[in-house]
Formats: C-alpha cells, sequence, structure tokens
C-alpha cells in the first residue's frame, strides 16, 4: 500500500492484519471565525508587517501528516480490532515504511503517537510491542502525563502570556511573529511541533519571569508529544494556528488581559481535545 501520494490508502498485501486503511477525503472545513491564513507559498515578510491573507475556503495543500494519520489510524485500528494481539511486536520501521509506501519519519510519528496512547511500548534494540487494544486513561508524554500538563500549564502560561504583553520588548515581539509565520506556512509535522514548543516557550521569556520561563522550558519535550499526538487524533494543527495567532495579536497590541484570555482559550481547548481522545 501507497500512501505517499494519495489521501486515501487501500489494503495492505504483506501478510499484515487488514485494516481500514483511510486517509482523511478532501479539504479540512474552515472554522467560524478564524484568522486570515498567509498567501499560498509564503515564506517570509517585512518585519513589521502580518502574513499576508488569503480566504479559509481556499483549498489548503495536502500534507505529510495525512500519510501519517493513515498510517496511525490503521495501526490503531488492528490492534483495538485484536488483530494484533496484546504482547504481538510490529514489524520493524523499514519494513512498515516498504508496507505502507512512505518514509520511515511517517512511521515513527504513527508509532510514536501509538505509545502515547498507551497502545504500545518501543524497546530500544528491540523493537515495538502491543501492551493494550483500548487507550490509557492518560497519556504518557515523556516524564510527564497529559493530566500534569492540564493541571500545571494554566497557573504558568495564562499569566506568562498577560505579563509578555505588558513587558516584551520589540526583539520578543519579532521572535513571535517569526515563529507564528514559520508555523503557518510549514508543512512538515515533526517541525510544526517544534516550531509550537517554541512558541510557547518564547511567549514565557517574553513575560520577564525567570522562573516561568524555566518551567515552560523544562516541560517544552512534553509539549512537543501532546501537539504530535493532538495532530495525528484531533486534527488540531490548523486550529492551534488560529488559537496563536490571537494570543500573538494581543501580545502585540500590549493588552494583558487579552492575552491571558487567548492563552486561557488555547489550553482550554487543547485540554478539551485531549479529553476527547480519552473518552473514546
Amino acid at each position: 500500500m501507497n500512501l505517499s501520494d494519495s489521501r486515501t490508502a487501500g489494503q495492505a498485501d504483506t501478510g499484515q492484519p487488514a485494516s481500514s486503511q483511510k486517509a482523511a477525503a478532501g479539504q479540512r472545513p474552515a472554522t467560524s471565525g478564524a484568522v486570515p491564513r498567509p498567501a499560498q507559498g509564503a515564506v517570509s515578510r517585512p518585519a513589521t508587517s502580518r502574513p499576508a491573507p488569503r480566504p479559509l475556503t481556499e483549498p489548503r495543500p495536502l500534507t505529510r501528516v495525512s500519510a501519517a494519520e493513515a498510517v496511525f489510524s490503521a495501526i490503531r485500528h488492528d490492534i483495538e480490532s485484536g488483530a494484533f494481539g496484546i504482547g504481538a511486536k510490529l514489524s520493524s520501521e523499514a519494513t512498515l515504511a516498504t508496507q505502507y509506501g512512505v518514509s520511515r519519519s511517517v512511521i515513527r510519528e504513527a508509532l510514536r503517537s501509538c505509545n502515547t496512547l498507551g497502545l504500545t511500548v518501543t524497546k530500544t534494540g528491540k523493537g515495538t510491542f502491543v501492551v493494550s487494544n483500548h487507550v490509557a486513561n492518560d497519556l504518557t508524554l515523556g516524564q510527564y502525563s497529559a493530566r500534569d500538563l492540564n493541571e500545571a500549564r494554566p497557573h504558568i502560561e495564562v499569566p506568562a502570556a498577560g505579563l509578555a504583553a505588558q513587558r516584551r520588548t520589540e526583539e520578543d515581539l519579532e521572535h513571535l511573529k517569526d515563529l507564528v509565520q514559520a508555523m503557518l506556512t510549514e508543512t512538515d509535522p515533526e517541525a510544526w511541533v517544534s516550531l509550537d514548543a517554541n512558541f510557547h516557550s518564547a511567549v514565557a521569556r517574553a513575560s520577564g519571569n525567570r522562573v516561568f520561563a524555566s518551567v515552560v522550558s523544562e516541560i517544552r519535550e512534553a509539549l512537543a508529544h501532546q501537539s504530535e499526538t493532538l495532530n495525528m487524533v484531533a486534527d488540531r494543527q490548523h486550529l492551534s494556528d488560529e488559537e496563536h495567532l490571537a494570543v500573538l495579536d494581543a501580545i502585540e497590541a500590549g493588552d494583558a488581559d487579552a492575552a491571558s484570555h487567548a492563552m486561557a482559550e488555547h489550553l482550554n481547548a487543547v485540554a478539551a481535545a485531549l479529553d476527547s481522545i480519552l473518552s473514546k
């Protein structure tokens, strides 16, 4: 099966358990109240200008994440349906990449999400093994859990955003703009989650509070794991872009209340997406 050039995947013919290996078809729907999007293909802009707008109804470019979503959905289906039993060892990354017709980086993304959901465990030098046929009660994000992050982040990042609106320097602001612009045009999902974590770290640094900056830096890796899984399972990337823009706008305007509110709304949306995954 080859997923690299199509958003619809067929069944594999390699002896692996058959599953519903479909990628999401068509364009993702635009959301109401969405902020303007950058011009297609834009990669730079003047330092003081915002991204050039384009209608949200314009077809969005297909990206590699569609293939990763399809592989993840196929493996998850096989695990949850019992086609892969508890204790079963999955094929190697190289074998899975050949089976699905994608790169090994796409396979790694899909397997990381299976690990995060508590379906599999990857043992260095041994492979990936099925440990459960249903999503765990909580997500494992490095040394933290999703519950840990959901409880802590509002107490750190909401006030940090408010202080950033009051204290940010022009250098801070330009760095935040560059990060948001890069996220809006990034088509590599692994690169996007790194930019996402960088954005949250940069907001904390712009607050001028070294405790906030240190804490967010400490949880940066966990934030990246969380974003990757939410993008894979709940299709959060486009919505997160809009929410980041709202935070940036408020910080640029120097409106502390609006910045705190925008960050709180973003974190609430992330928590709701996580709840939807865990309740399935």
